[in-house]
């Protein structure tokens, strides 16, 4: 029945990638090394930016954000995987199966977001820098970060709560590695239709307002820069915008080589790989982007060890 109690339903299990057993102990070895990566990286990220005063910028309180919200994705779901990997626990509870789609549907959202607000200060602060300091100020940056948590931990609500009310066959098995929503929806007895609609626009929007606005913004950026006279300081300048370009491109890249496959040669397996860069490849090189040729975070991790 519709809205059954989510407390006594049974557990779910995680099938993982149960097709090809006799390489559970090699991923093991491989998710354990990136998380462990994964997990410093960010979290040095953002003990850097807090503690030297010279990257108390607005771009860099973005990127601290950006870290968090990786390092939350991964602890979200690649623990769970871990356990599946090394013990073969594949069950999960029915109320820590929504949570832990809960978290990982708001992330990925708040990430969308995230990645069109620093676009934009990229824009103000390579198109508009008279008016970067006003514009970008403390105050507003915190307000622009709050939104974003605050509608990406709504539209996973919304999602999450709606697929609470759903029926659930027998058949228990999620083919993933972990809770993801599409997954879960397969499973259910009731009719779907609203909560992939809802799924289907709320995605849409995330998507299409996050890319909008980074195409938008490096337009005008890149008109900017075809501007400035000198190769030197053209350079100089698209320099500000690789790290983010590339954070961009590990993000949506995935997702947009799924979309553009024929639908007849999709597959659950495939789904299952291109979870692994949201959820763990990506998570372990945006740290490496931002830092490896990156002078300002490089200058503040030597006067933090010296």
């Amino acid at each position: 029945m519709d809205g059954e109690n989510l407390t006594v339903m049974p557990d779910f299990i995680l099938l993982g990638f149960t097709n090809f057993p006799e390489l559970e102990s090699t991923m093991f070895t491989v998710f354990l090394i990136l998380y462990i990566l994964t997990v410093m990286g960010n979290l040095a990220m953002i003990l850097l930016i807090n503690i030297d005063s010279q990257l108390h910028t607005p771009m860099y309180f973005f990127l601290s954000h950006l870290s968090f919200m990786d390092f939350c994705l991964s602890s979200d779901v690649i623990p769970k995987a871990l356990e599946i990997f090394l013990f073969r626990r594949n069950d999960i509870s029915f109320m820590g199966c929504f949570v832990q789609m809960y978290f990982f549907l708001a992330l990925i959202a708040c990430e969308c977001f995230l990645l069109g607000i620093m676009a934009y200060d990229r824009y103000m602060a390579l198109c508009k820098p008279l008016l970067y300091t006003v514009i970008m100020s403390k105050a507003r940056c915190y307000r622009m970060t709050a939104s974003i948590y605050a509608v990406g931990f709504l539209i996973s609500l919304i999602n999450t709560m709606l697929a609470g009310r759903l029926s659930f066959c027998q058949v228990r098995g999620i083919n993933h590695f972990f809770c993801e929503l599409p997954s879960l929806l397969q499973l259910s007895c009731s009719n779907t239709h609203t909560n992939e609609l809802l799924q289907f626009t709320s995605t849409a929007l995330n998507v299409v307002g996050s890319v909008l606005m980074i195409l938008v913004s490096y337009t005008y950026i890149l008109y900017t820069i075809m501007w400035i006279p000198s190769a030197e300081g053209r350079l100089k300048a698209f320099s500000t915008c690789a790290s983010h370009l590339a954070a961009v491109m590990l993000f949506y890249g995935p997702g947009l080589f799924s979309y553009f496959q024929p639908q007849t040669t999709y597959s659950q397996d495939r789904a299952k790989v291109i979870s692994i860069f949201y959820t763990l490849l990506t998570p372990t090189l945006n740290p490496l982007i931002y830092s490896l040729r990156n002078k300002e975070v490089k200058g503040a991790l030597r006067r933090l060890l010296a």
